[in-house]
């Protein structure tokens, strides 16, 4: 798949903040995306080796907004939590340009 790029942007959340001074790091990624597909995305844009993906869709939200007869609706992504091999860090809110 030339010039596929599974990694859309960084997740920074507390949660995502806390979990990166342990080397993980969270994306929001392509829901067609693999995790052979992200672990090569982090090799080429970062320059640094994945030592696990995990990968999870978090699913559609639809709530009633208050006071309002009104649906949200959120759609549903996929995202993925990469640990990196080592005491290795990153900037995951630049995010490089992935060439293929």
């Amino acid at each position: 798949m030339k010039g596929f790029s599974p990694i859309i942007q960084a997740i920074t959340t507390e949660k995502s903040s806390l979990e990166q001074t342990i080397g993980k790091y969270t994306f929001l990624v392509n829901k067609d995306a693999t995790k052979i597909d992200i672990k090569r995305a982090i090799k080429e844009m970062y320059g640094v080796d994945a030592k696990t993906v995990r990968t999870s869709i978090v699913p559609k939200k639809i709530r009633v907004l208050k006071g309002k007869f009104d649906w949200a609706k959120r759609p549903s992504y996929k995202k993925a939590t990469v640990t990196l091999k080592g005491k290795k860090t990153i900037d995951p809110s630049k995010i490089k340009e992935h060439k293929k």
